[in-house]
């Protein structure tokens, strides 16, 4: 049977970590609840090993690999794992030291340290995240300020590492769509210049000899060979420079609004950011409202969230509205950037006085939606973008065969 490594709490806090023989993890977990113990995290180890070994903390693990900032998806194991303890019945200073015993890196350790201090020396849990911005954002610490408020931390953190979980699949999700275009524009890239640098240099001198004019699309190719191989530098230069000079331009928020602008025009692309955007904003606000936050605190806060400009700003106008008393559905759909069919469920939510549970069942339909679009965006640009590939390398092969013919004519 497989060695599982353990790292479990027993019920006065302590920290136990060791290595059992199981059949699965599940059965690891059954055989830990059994000793009365908690498990918070089982992995399959390397090597066997024996005994329960109780330790005050666990080493934080370093490598070359190892991050220097605290990660997404270690925010998220300390949100789920501080919401199971203090949901065991933890205080939350021991929980907190238990925590720091299963800090995977320093960057970790450190971070829990410092939160663990602030809490001990009279500050709430939400007031030592606060001083982290860095770290925390303003959703997640108004989060823990409405769990704090109305006595339901533990609860509190097991949603919102949930919305963290959730969010982090639509992200995976939108990343895996983009491996095979980055993969194609890669090859596209890497075929054009193996051509240009080893190919077209080799009939370049042939080319010389033969003494007769070449046809404009092997001139061209052949110009376009020298410069790559006697400019390389320059045009490294060149790419260096653009890339900082396009982040300047998207560190301009005048550039950025019109930029997102552009994009939400864009047919399958606008689509496809909107759904995005709207199936982010959805899941936020009702996470938000579902733990006490005022709607009015909450749009607030999620417009700090959103990704495109043009949607964030459109905000403002709702808020606007609601605190004149004009409501949030209509004012949201009079904005004209967010999608129909959300805004009118948002409306009936509102109306019907459900609105937390709409804006979850909106994030759930467009989360679906999302898929759907990523799929027929990929369909009609993968194709585009192989044809892309083909008529370059086929434009520099064929200027090749045209200088080759020529020559042969030449010799006949």
């Amino acid at each position: 049977m497989p060695v599982f490594r353990y790292k479990a709490v027993s019920n006065a806090g302590e920290l136990a970590t060791g290595e059992l023989e199981a059949a699965n993890e599940a059965e690891i977990v059954g055989k830990l609840r059994d000793q009365g113990l908690m498990p918070m995290q089982v992995s399959v180890a390397s090597g066997s090993g024996g005994a329960v070994a109780k330790a005050g903390g666990g080493g934080a693990q370093t490598s070359w690999f190892t991050p220097k900032r605290v990660t997404a998806d270690q925010l998220m194991s300390i949100t789920r794992e501080l919401a199971t303890l203090l949901r065991a019945g933890l205080p939350l200073d021991r929980a907190l030291e238990t925590l720091i015993g299963l800090a995977p890196t320093p960057a970790v350790r450190t971070l829990l340290q410092g939160v663990r201090d602030d809490v001990r020396g009279g500050k709430s849990l939400s007031q030592a995240l606060d001083a982290r911005r860095d770290v925390f954002s303003r959703f997640y610490v108004n989060i823990v300020r409405a769990g704090e408020a109305g006595g339901a931390l533990g609860a509190v953190l097991t949603r919102l590492a949930d919305t963290m979980e959730r969010n982090k699949e639509l992200k995976g999700t939108i990343a895996s769509a983009m491996i095979y275009p980055i993969i194609l524009i890669c090859v596209a890239v890497v075929s054009v210049m193996v051509l240009l640098l080893f190919v077209v240099p080799q009939f370049k001198s042939q080319f010389a000899q033969a003494g007769k004019s070449l046809p404009l699309p092997t001139t061209l190719v052949i110009a376009a060979g020298e410069i790559v191989h006697d400019w390389w530098w320059l045009l490294a230069i060149g790419v260096v420079v653009a890339v900082w000079w396009g982040r300047r331009l998207f560190a301009s928020p005048a550039f950025r609004r019109r930029f997102d602008a552009w994009v939400l025009r864009r047919a399958l692309l606008g689509e496809l950011v909107a759904k995005i955007e709207t199936a982010r904003f959805s899941r936020t606000l009702g996470t938000l409202l579902g733990n006490g936050v005022t709607l009015l605190a909450g749009l607030s806060i999620v417009k700090e969230t959103m990704g495109n400009a043009v949607m964030g700003d459109a905000l403002d106008g709702v808020i606007a509205s609601l605190r004149e008393g004009k409501g949030f559905g209509r004012p949201l759909m009079a904005t004209g950037v967010y999608p129909r069919l959300a805004t009118q469920m948002i409306l009936v939510g509102e109306e019907s006085g459900r609105l937390e549970e709409m804006l979850n069942r909106v994030a759930d339909v467009y989360d679906r939606e999302v898929q759907v679009v990523i799929k027929r965006f990929l369909a009609v640009m993968e194709p585009v973008m192989i044809l892309g590939l083909a008529v370059i390398v086929g434009f520099i092969v064929l200027s090749i065969l045209l200088g080759v013919l020529g020559m042969s004519e030449l010799v006949s």
